[in-house]
């Protein structure tokens, strides 16, 4: 690949699944349980990384996560993801969940994130593919990739400095 690829449509790596709320997936607030929202969403829209790669991708990180609006017993979740930027190895999946309530049909944005994926090869060196929004949301989700990128980058060096400083004895008295 070189940078003379032609871009992928967001919409060719689109991923929507719908799931019910039930009784197990909530937690003492009756609302479904953060962890269970993360999984679903690292699940699925790992989908729409290999997609785009078609190669085994490993989660990097999960950032600008967002929990907007609880999501109830008997709602309906339709969370869609797309990628919303490319480097080399990794690329950026914009993630949302849509919720519904299945008794008045009132919709609402109760969820975002943005999550890195890696590819695994270490091998590979060839950018990926740029992408090109097609619909407003993309294009402006797509527009704060190089800004996104920027912020990850400074993270990724203060996590090194945190992860120096951090130790790994035990924490018990002797």
């Amino acid at each position: 690949m070189s940078d003379s690829i032609t871009p992928v449509s967001c919409n060719a790596t689109l991923i929507v699944t719908s799931h019910r709320v039930f009784q197990p997936d909530l937690n003492e607030h009756q609302s479904v349980f953060g962890g269970k929202i993360l999984s679903l969403v690292d699940d699925s829209a790992s989908v729409a990384a290999v997609r785009l790669t078609h190669k085994t991708v490993v989660t990097a990180s999960f950032d600008h996560v967002s929990f907007l609006k609880p999501f109830r017993l008997d709602d309906s979740m339709s969370l869609e993801a797309y990628v919303s930027g490319t480097g080399t190895r990794s690329l950026e999946v914009f993630a949302k969940i849509i919720g519904e309530n299945l008794t008045t049909g009132k919709r609402f944005v109760g969820f975002t994130c943005f999550i890195t994926y890696v590819i695994e090869d270490d091998s590979v060196t060839t950018k990926l593919p740029a992408m090109k929004p097609v619909t407003a949301e993309q294009r402006y989700i797509c527009s704060g990739y190089a800004t996104r990128t920027a912020q990850r980058r400074q993270r990724r060096q203060e996590q090194a400095e945190l992860n120096a400083n951090v130790t790994v004895a035990s924490p018990w008295p002797e």
